[in-house]
């Protein structure tokens, strides 16, 4: 996996506890992706690991107008992107979601970071370190990806879910 990942190709663990519950949406297909680390790169993340909340907000603050490096998973979004725009005529959907620990002021920067690579996601949730699952349940993804344990083990009890193994959470 870190091969893929390293090699450009998107790629995560898929949970084994994860859930299958497709047929509650049939017509559409629903994805959900973290911010940092799988759509953007682990910049910001590196910077709250190794210094904290106030150094990452006043980071995120500081470079509002700088777009975020691409992350791993950002091929994926935007080839769901592409899909949904030829298919605008076709019966089933795709919708997409950012489901990310960001709140204010860090969301401008990853709101203008999607604004610049002009790609949309049907859902933003900037949780402000609440818990994800919870908000999770309520789009009812058909998978979701992100790169900390510690949010894919929850929400891999109520939705399909895959660990990007990338990023500053995820050295060894």
């Amino acid at each position: 996996m870190r091969e893929a990942l390293n090699a450009g190709f998107p790629a995560a663990r898929a949970y084994a506890a994860s859930l299958t519950e497709a047929e509650k949406h049939p017509l559409e297909v629903r994805i959900a992706f973290d911010g940092d680390a799988v759509l953007f790169s682990d910049e910001a993340e590196r910077v709250f690991q190794e210094q904290g909340l106030a150094a990452f907000q006043d980071h995120e603050e500081r470079r509002a107008l700088h777009p975020l490096p691409p992350g791993p998973f950002l091929p994926l979004l935007e080839a769901l992107h592409r899909l949904r725009a030829d298919s605008a005529g076709c019966q089933m959907k795709i919708r997409t979601a950012l489901v990310t620990a960001r709140s204010a002021p860090a969301h401008e920067r990853a709101i203008r970071t999607l604004m610049e690579w002009k790609v949309e996601v049907d859902e933003a949730m900037f949780l402000g370190g609440l818990e994800k699952s919870h908000f999770l349940r309520e789009f009812e993804p058909d998978f979701f990806f992100d790169d900390q344990t510690r949010h894919c083990e929850p929400a891999s009890r109520l939705v399909p879910t895959g660990h990007v193994v990338s990023g500053v959470a995820n050295q060894v």
